[in-house]
């Protein structure tokens, strides 16, 4: 009975000194690992201003200043999201920030609350939200105001972008405010003035919208009449989009181009690799421009990678194809490659 219990004890010795030695293993891997990812430069992060004015559209600001290669005046892009999203995600996977370091320009990133919108989007529809110095777009032009202060930006290149609810903020920021912006885009968007609730915006997205009486151009007008320029404005749709069906871009387009006196025929069409392009100019310069993306669904573009396996960008409404939408604006901004 004692051999028998002496040769069990020494079992279980072993046995505990072989699970010490894999925890121990296990640990060393662990720590190996922390380290090498502990070496990595830090990803870049927003941060929340909370104090940017009296807020009515009760947003929250977020914002990125390159810490590094920022020139004295630098450029400012606005961002909007689109529903279910938040800025952190969009930048993650659209790389704005990255594209901010690089060119050296500010970026701000407006936020929708759940408490205004349970699905997280820019009340767009809403007319108390997007008539002048009211509501939510009131409030983007304080968070624009404020950082422009702050970091003594250049006032003659302001632009702003917005997806799906934030491109048809977009739309509603520049009809409110056209001098304050030096260029925009509407990405997957709707035409200002498309629709009076949520309701109406879901019928409007879905098959639609209604040309209002006096045609697109009216509602800016009514609330812009004074207006005498407007900046470049590039609307950017999937052709296969089932969200905001297509022909709301060819509202968006017969909007900007009626507000400025720009006739429809009187635009150049082009075929590319990623789908079609068709843009009207004035006096040399660039107006209005469509991007028709081809084989794409409901969200922005980012060019696709080489690597067979990276084809998801780790938001479903950021969308990897033959053709960049941040890359396009970047140029076409005049945003290059800052050097010091």
């Amino acid at each position: 009975m004692k051999l028998g219990f002496g040769r069990s004890l020494l079992k279980a010795l072993r046995a505990q000194k072989k699970i010490s030695k894999q925890i121990e293993k296990a640990v060393k891997a662990t720590q190996g690992r922390t380290k090498r990812t502990t070496s990595r430069p830090p990803k870049p992060t927003l941060v929340e201003t909370t104090a940017f004015g009296s807020n009515p559209g009760r947003l929250v600001m977020k914002s990125f200043v390159p810490t590094t290669r920022l020139p004295k005046n630098p450029a400012l892009v606005v961002l909007l999201h689109g529903c279910h999203q938040t800025p952190e995600g969009l930048d993650a996977a659209a790389g704005f920030s990255k594209l901010a370091k690089e060119r050296g320009f500010v970026l701000l990133y407006p936020q929708q609350k759940r408490a205004n919108n349970s699905q997280n989007c820019f009340n767009w529809f809403r007319p108390s939200a997007v008539a002048r110095d009211r509501g939510e777009v009131r409030s983007i032009k304080q968070m624009i105001e404020h950082i422009c202060e702050r970091h003594r930006i250049d006032r003659s290149r302001i632009f702003v972008a917005g997806l799906s609810a934030g491109g048809a903020m977009t739309g509603a920021l520049v009809a409110n405010y056209p001098s304050l912006f030096a260029g925009a885009a509407i990405i997957a968007g709707m035409p200002f003035g498309s629709a009076r609730d949520a309701m109406s915006a879901l019928r409007a997205m879905k098959s639609g919208a209604t040309t209002p009486l006096g045609g697109w151009g009216r509602p800016i007008a009514e609330i812009s009449p004074e207006a005498k320029a407007w900046p470049a404005i590039t609307i950017w749709q999937g052709m296969e989009d089932r969200v905001v069906k297509p022909v709301n871009a060819l509202a968006c387009v017969a909007q900007w181009l009626e507000v400025q006196g720009i006739a429809e025929n009187s635009g150049r069409l082009e075929n590319k690799p990623w789908g079609r392009l068709q843009s009207w100019k004035m006096s040399g310069q660039l107006k209005v421009a469509l991007y028709s993306v081809a084989n794409m669904g409901h969200g922005l573009p980012i060019k696709k990678r080489k690597s067979v396996t990276a084809l998801r960008s780790g938001d479903p409404y950021v969308i990897p194809v033959e053709i960049s939408a941040p890359a396009e604006m970047m140029r076409l901004w005049g945003l290059s490659r800052f050097r010091i």
